[in-house]
């Protein structure tokens, strides 16, 4: 019984398989058959995640396929991120996070004034713009699923609120890596801090990093990114009590919350993965240097593949028509949280953390 449960993942989990090796084909065949490079200069993860917005709009995916596709869009995606702590050294998680915090404090801050303001003009819901002001500010479709119930959001504004975050998310997923490289002339740091504060969805920002690393060589930034935005979704702790708060001011009824319920739990294996890994090095670091190096690289290549193929299967379940019926005021109302946030992390970055580090 308990394997026949699992079976039933396994058809989707293939699929987002065989599109990650579809990417990797199209990648070598286009990149170095192609245009002659000795390494092809296209992105393995944005490959992926096109091929699949393709496939899911153009053909209709079976009940049987998404239930292994929402597998590994929550799962083997938080796998991949926990692999990546492999390739962090001792204490560069803390040596980031004391960087990253006050960036991330002060994107939240100016989103939440901005889409403040942006409401009262546009009139839009109360409800729609307090999912998208947590949705853009802290971790995506978590952020809204874990406070749609506590503002009592209905089914349609949920939606909407999730298919603008996938919007914007996957065009800065696919912009923003080149952009920043351009902008920061390359600098690992300022480009990392960038990207873990200026995109939505983890899965986006671990996407970023990882065309990052694939199209400009730099691992360091993917480490920086994924660790920044590990932190912004700790966030979820006082943000998610905070909108609460907010929203039910005044009434006399409010919904209950569970802090057990909304924290990442993903966030403590990452953490445990870098103290797996400086362990290592100093156990390993004479006897078995050889195979401890295999170790890394091998958790080190897993952790793409399966960041890879949670992209193929998050294009599969991306849905353009939900976007298109979104309707432009909160389309509106997500493009300037996506620019402000962008734009306040440049600042940030430029005034703040150039002239401190």
């Amino acid at each position: 019984m308990y394997l026949k449960k699992n079976l039933v993942f396994m058809p989707g989990i293939i699929l987002a398989f065989v599109l990650y090796s579809l990417s990797q084909g199209f990648n070598n065949i286009i990149g170095i058959e192609i245009l002659g490079y000795n390494k092809s200069p296209i992105s393995t993860a944005m490959v992926a995640i096109l091929l699949g917005i393709f496939f899911g709009n153009a053909f209709k995916v079976r009940d049987g396929l998404q239930k292994g596709l929402d597998f590994t869009k929550e799962y083997i995606l938080k796998l991949g991120i926990i692999c990546l702590g492999i390739q962090l050294k001792p204490f560069e998680f803390l040596d980031f996070g004391k960087i990253a915090i006050p960036l991330i404090v002060i994107c939240i801050i100016s989103v939440l004034i901005v889409i403040k303001l942006l409401i009262k003009k546009l009139k839009i819901p109360t409800r729609m713009a307090y999912l998208i002001s947590i949705g853009s500010t802290v971790c995506g479709t978590t952020a809204i699923m874990a406070t749609a119930p506590l503002i009592k959001a209905n089914k349609n504004e949920i939606s909407y609120a999730i298919a603008n975050i996938t919007l914007f998310g996957i065009l800065s997923m696919l912009i923003y890596p080149y952009f920043s490289h351009f902008y920061f002339d390359g600098e690992s740091l300022f480009v990392g801090l960038f990207l873990g504060t200026s995109i939505h969805e983890t899965s986006q920002v671990a996407a970023a990093g990882l065309i990052y690393d694939q199209q400009f060589n730099s691992p360091e930034t993917l480490n920086i990114a994924t660790v920044t935005k590990l932190i912004r979704n700790t966030f979820l702790i006082i943000m998610i009590p905070l909108f609460a708060f907010l929203y039910n001011r005044g009434k006399t009824k409010e919904r209950s919350y569970s802090i057990l319920n909304i924290f990442p739990y993903f966030v403590l294996g990452f953490v445990v993965m870098i103290i797996f890994r400086n362990i290592g090095d100093q156990v390993f670091i004479i006897d078995n240097k050889d195979k401890w190096i295999e170790t890394i690289d091998f958790i080190r290549s897993s952790s793409k593949v399966f960041l890879t193929m949670a992209m193929a299967a998050i294009g599969l379940s991306t849905n353009l028509k939900d976007i298109k019926d979104m309707g432009y005021k909160p389309f509106l109302v997500g493009f300037v949280a996506m620019l402000t946030v962008g734009v306040v992390s440049i600042l940030t970055i430029e005034v703040y953390l150039k002239l401190f580090i």
